[in-house]
């Protein structure tokens, strides 16, 4: 079991470092269809975990001079409001709500990305 956590945390801070995603996208299906965690469990563990990742990429990413410091101080404000609100109505979600929301935020992104 311990191979399988430290692998799975292994893609999902490399997926952070190279794409600055892996909490959602890598973490939560991992966590919900390989190691039979709760869904809603998935989510906030997934936040709990990417936070350690997200420092050090940041740290690494603001020493090469990457960060675009005015887009990011205005996208963190409207963040942290919603981040905020959508932590607090987490729990009225059904989880298998949840995962439908979830997963058509992926199908998205995923087409977003690809064209």
């Amino acid at each position: 079991m311990t191979a399988k956590l430290i692998a799975i945390g292994l893609v999902t801070g490399i997926c952070n470092g190279l794409f600055g995603s892996g909490g959602g996208t890598i973490l939560v299906p991992a966590m919900v269809f390989l190691l039979g965690i709760e869904d809603h469990k998935a989510h906030a563990t997934a936040i709990m975990v990417i936070l350690p990742l997200s420092i050090l990429s940041t740290i690494i990413y603001y020493i090469g001079s990457f960060i675009d410091w005015p887009t990011t101080l205005r996208v963190v404000s409207g963040g942290m409001v919603g981040s905020f609100i959508g932590a607090r109505i987490f729990n009225r979600i059904p989880a298998y709500v949840l995962r439908k929301i979830f997963g058509a935020f992926m199908i998205i992104a995923a087409i977003r990305m690809v064209f």
